[in-house]
């Protein structure tokens, strides 16, 4: 299955790796994604999470057999965990609810370690 990233993503410099499970992103540190010096900035970092939670949901969708569906997110909350450093950062969203109406999606944002996240966050989608 391809998976078309919305054009927000391209802006980031996101890109798509397949593995086992929902699709993990890529997101790599550049000029465009800096905050303070030597960090990733906390929108880039939002919106790494949030196409991540985007990709997860369309993918769990697709496999329901109803990959055209249209979701509106309804609530989004990031937490930030520690700083982004100056090195590629990853992102995996995971569904944790996928009903006829509304889907509850989590996903999690790390550079070296997926078990030391830098930043997650937690959405609810409504589908239509």
């Amino acid at each position: 299955m391809s998976i078309a990233l919305p054009p927000y993503a391209e802006l980031l410099g996101i890109s798509v790796e397949r593995g086992d499970g929902p699709p993990v992103l890529v997101m790599p540190f550049g000029s465009g994604v800096l905050g303070r010096p030597g960090f990733v900035h906390g929108g880039a970092l939002a919106g790494l999470l949030e196409m991540a939670a985007v990709v997860a949901i369309r993918d769990a969708l697709a496999r329901e057999g109803r990959a055209e569906a249209r979701i509106k997110p309804v609530n989004v909350t990031v937490d930030f965990m520690r700083g982004g450093r100056e090195k590629p950062t990853r992102a995996q969203g995971k569904v944790s609810r996928l009903g006829n109406r509304v889907a509850n999606v989590e996903a999690f944002a790390w550079q070296d370690d997926p078990d030391r996240p830098v930043a997650a966050a937690r959405m609810n989608f409504l589908i239509a």
